[in-house]
């Protein structure tokens, strides 16, 4: 199974779609070290995001690695971020431009098979699962939950802020739901914070969230320099006891806005 999917009781549903390291040795066979390494993975989010407030909520865990195929890209590979650096569905360089393969790239053949095998039913399992919350609470709120390097030089200028939170420019969730949000992160000093900056949202919050079909979701972008030894990409226990508290305050604030509905 490509991932692992935890069934809620609440209108919640988080999805890490870039928390997996798995490659495959017939497509290990073909790729440097740095490909190897699956570097660019949302490192231990399954694992910072289980919290009291999170339990009630369901759980969609990628477990193959990006580098195989990015579950926040689109099947037809449409760039989400056009004139800007970014990485593609089956991407053929790490964030900072380093090759993933030996020699060639998949072709399509490849591609369309990792396609069918993997992208397919993650977004299969996504879509069954917002309709089955919608059918039995009338709502879904759909979190798009990822981090990144602090510093990814050819992706964007300077640190990026701690918590990034896309919502497609307002498109993807009702303007209340962002609000509550934001008003957490808004009344913290420890952790800097911006809407809409170089993260708007991926694929998946773009293309799932409809607030006029009650379909709410929202892309958070972690820092990883909040939770992780970034030289190391271990997990810093000092660190994510400060940052924790934040997730419970953000999701205790999308459990109150669900119940004003």
């Amino acid at each position: 199974m490509s991932f692992s999917f935890r069934t809620g009781s609440v209108p919640i549903l988080i999805s890490i779609p870039h928390h997996g390291s798995k490659i495959p040795p017939e497509i290990a066979a073909a790729m440097t070290t740095d490909g190897l390494s699956s570097r660019d993975t949302d490192w231990f989010l399954e694992r910072l995001y289980d919290l009291p407030e999170t339990q009630s909520a369901s759980l969609l865990v990628a477990e193959w690695s990006r580098y195989v195929i990015d579950l926040n890209r689109p099947s037809d590979n449409q760039s989400l971020y056009p004139g800007q650096a970014t990485t593609g569905l089956v991407p053929e360089t790490c964030f900072d431009g380093t090759p993933i393969y030996h020699t060639n790239p998949p072709d399509a053949v490849e591609i369309e098979r990792r396609i069918q095998t993997v992208w397919v039913p993650y977004h299969q399992q996504l879509q069954d699962e917002l309709a089955r919350l919608k059918r039995e609470h009338g709502l879904a709120v759909l979190i798009e939950a990822h981090s990144i390097a602090s510093e990814v030089p050819r992706l964007f200028p300077g640190r990026l802020p701690d918590f990034n939170i896309g919502t497609n420019h307002g498109q993807s969730c009702e303007a209340s739901l962002q609000d509550a949000i934001v008003n957490v992160l808004a009344n913290q000093s420890d952790f800097s914070h911006v809407i809409n900056g170089r993260f708007v949202g991926g694929y998946i919050t773009r293309h799932y969230g409809n607030p006029a079909e009650q379909i709410h979701s929202v892309q958070i972008e972690l820092s990883q320099a909040t939770y992780l030894d970034e030289s190391t990409l271990s997990w810093n226990p000092v660190r994510t006891t400060k940052v924790q508290p934040i997730f419970r305050q953000i999701f205790s604030a999308i459990h109150d806005w669900i119940a004003t509905r």
